[in-house]
């Protein structure tokens, strides 16, 4: 992959990974919650989750989706589902209590890395975006494998560094969440309930 053809496509991951989203959100609540450290663990999860997904659009997984509806829309529906799954959830989450923070119970890690995936595979359009937004930036004189790997691991670095500086920013703000965590945990569960509401509706 070209250098000046690599910075074009690393601009255009950097626009991507601050696009609001449901693993973004993630990390920002997670980060809230249980620290930046305990939040590594979900955008660990969700980093794997997006390599996974543009694995499957490099080799073609996004045309089969093209050619059969009715699986694109079994997966929307299974996507939303878990959404709104991972909204009642964060509804339910108690706000956290001043002194408590390092006593509160953590979920273990491989729980919060499976929210970190299952939110990243829960959304089957962007499957379709990176089966239209890769080939881009391929070059078709060079080896397919090379420019995926390059392409794959460039994402997975700025999406796991935008999610921590998320996660990080959460933290810092964690007295304010300790005041008002549960109006907080309320309105991100209600984002999420809404976002998978919607996903199966998209066209």
């Amino acid at each position: 992959m070209a250098f000046d053809l690599w910075l074009i496509y690393l601009v255009a991951t950097l626009g991507l990974a601050l696009t609001p989203g449901p693993n973004s959100l993630l990390a920002l609540t997670h980060g809230g919650l249980y620290g930046a450290r305990h939040a590594l663990a979900t955008i660990l999860g969700g980093v794997v989750g997006f390599s996974l997904l543009i694995a499957l659009a490099m080799f073609g997984l996004s045309a089969l989706l093209k050619a059969a509806p009715a699986a694109l829309l079994a997966l929307k529906w299974l996507g939303g589902a878990y959404l709104v799954w991972l909204g009642v959830q964060l509804w339910r989450t108690p706000a956290l209590l001043p002194g408590l923070a390092v006593e509160a119970p953590l979920p273990p890690a491989h729980a919060l890395f499976r929210q970190g995936l299952l939110s990243a595979l829960s959304n089957p359009k962007v499957i379709l975006f990176y089966g239209a937004f890769l080939p881009q930036f391929l070059d078709p004189q060079r080896g397919l494998l090379g420019q995926f790997v390059v392409m794959a691991a460039t994402f997975a670095v700025v999406e796991f560094l935008v999610e921590l500086a998320l996660a990080l920013l959460a933290f810092r703000v964690r007295p304010w969440l300790q005041r008002g965590g549960r109006a907080f945990n309320r309105c991100c569960g209600l984002l999420f309930v809404l976002l998978g509401l919607a996903l199966p509706l998209a066209r």
